[in-house]
């Protein structure tokens, strides 16, 4: 896998922007070398810290530091790499980053030395996800979810389930290449087990994924319902302090509030709105404009009800019948403690909570709920960083495995079969990045930090 820019010497600040105790300037490319014999007056020996002047043009000093210097293709990046380990002043790494440009670099894009670790084969592109996951983590589940990625965990399960595709699509290519044996290879009860194990393993991994998803991604739930319902209250709760103003004055809330939580190491992303009626001034209307565009964009919506003035089924319905379309809706009858009612979870359709907001009865209930929703049960040794597109990848894979296996039991079509094979095949190949178009690994690697 090539790429026509990867000959040129690319440098960057590694470090954030600011005043820091050290700062970092990294450069890979055909050029180290001579760059850093220029600033440093000499090559440093490999992968050993040395200190340095960091020289201008004219000889002066721009600053002293640490050296390392990584020939390929032993280094990150599979090139020469040099970093310069200064103070972390932003005038001083500015200077600095100026002179290595002086002396033939070029400014690198977002991402792209890990882009240039999987173009020379050092890294997979799920491994290069896996960075910019680790740094982005918003907890520790997070963390070492991304870090067994980066490791190559995800990978090697992805290359183990390739691997039995492989297998069982080798056994129904031979089986079309030699119709002439007696023996039907089709039929074979060998070829069922293996796709049998091949679907169960593919399953495994998906569930895995769908953990990993969850903890770097999270779920966006919009509270929703009439004023005074107790959505903000509701939300207070969720969050464990006061994030929005609670009073007894209906439309309170005309924004909306955001809050990022966890339940359990699950990120959750908790928006809430303006209370939803018929009868509202210009800025208060606005708000509700905002809350019904929210709920259309949600993973799943909590409308809120005060059990204490309960509406009617009709009304009820009405309520729910104005509420967008394909989105998922948890019933939350709030205010228990004015009517004396117990906490309680229905898994109906849709699924109701009794809780008090102001209590704190059955909020636990609510928690519960939501990670059964998506069917999070908590982070596990076996949790991994994944993105969505992992997860698409992996369904259609799914998909043409389950086509598949229907091709064999109810047809005996090897052609059909084989090429449902070779479709999941390539599908677990996006992941990796051995199928993966060029524009997306554009996309993907312009997101980013930049010297990473």
């Amino acid at each position: 896998m090539t790429d026509p820019s990867s000959s040129r010497t690319i440098a960057a600040i590694a470090t954030p922007p600011g005043r820091g105790g050290i700062g970092i300037v990294r450069v890979s490319g055909p050029l180290v070398r001579r760059i850093a014999e220029a600033i440093l007056g000499e090559l440093p020996a490999p992968r050993t810290a040395s200190l340095h002047d960091f020289r201008a043009s004219d000889g002066s000093a721009i600053d002293t530091g640490l050296a390392l210097y990584f020939p390929g293709p032993a280094s990150f990046t599979g090139e020469d790499v040099l970093e310069l380990h200064g103070h972390g002043g932003p005038v001083v790494m500015d200077m600095l980053l100026a002179r290595v440009i002086e002396l033939g670099a070029h400014l690198a894009e977002p991402g792209e030395f890990s882009k240039r670790a999987f173009l020379n084969d050092k890294i997979d592109l799920a491994q290069a996800e896996a960075i910019a996951d680790l740094i982005d983590s918003g907890s520790e589940q997070a963390a070492r979810a991304a870090l067994r990625s980066l490791r190559g965990e995800f990978s090697r399960a992805v290359h183990a389930l390739t691997e039995a595709v492989i297998e069982t699509r080798m056994h129904v290519e031979a089986a079309i290449d030699f119709p002439e044996e007696e023996i039907d290879f089709l039929a074979d009860e060998a070829l069922k087990q293996r796709l049998e194990r091949t679907l169960e393993l593919s399953a495994q991994i998906i569930a895995n994924a769908k953990q990993g998803a969850l903890l770097r991604e999270g779920m966006t739930v919009v509270i929703a319902g009439k004023p005074n319902a107790g959505k903000s209250s509701l939300l207070n709760r969720l969050a464990g302090y006061d994030a929005a103003i609670v009073t007894d004055i209906p439309g309170t809330t005309r924004d909306i509030l955001r809050e990022r939580i966890h339940i359990d190491g699950m990120p959750l992303h908790v928006l809430d709105t303006a209370g939803l009626r018929e009868q509202a001034d210009i800025v208060e209307a606005e708000g509700i404009r905002r809350a019904r565009e929210a709920m259309h964009e949600a993973d799943r919506i909590l409308y809120v009800i005060d059990t204490s003035t309960a509406p009617d089924d009709d009304s009820l319905n009405a309520e729910l019948g104005a509420l967008p379309a394909g989105v998922p809706v948890t019933l939350v009858w709030n205010k228990i403690d004015l009517v004396g009612a117990e906490p309680r979870y229905e898994r109906s359709s849709p699924s109701r909570v009794y809780l008090s907001a102001t209590t704190g009865q059955g909020v636990d209930l609510l928690r519960t709920h939501l990670k059964e929703c998506v069917g999070y049960h908590g982070p596990s040794a076996g949790t991994l960083s994944a993105r969505r597109r992992h997860l698409d990848a992996l369904a259609r894979a799914r998909r043409h495995l389950e086509e598949a296996a229907r091709q064999l039991t109810e047809h005996r079509a090897g052609e059909l079969m084989a090429e449902e094979l070779r479709q999941a095949q390539q599908c677990l190949g996006e992941i990796t990045g051995e199928f993966t178009p060029d524009d997306l690994l554009g996309r993907i690697f312009a997101t980013f930090c930049i010297g990473k």
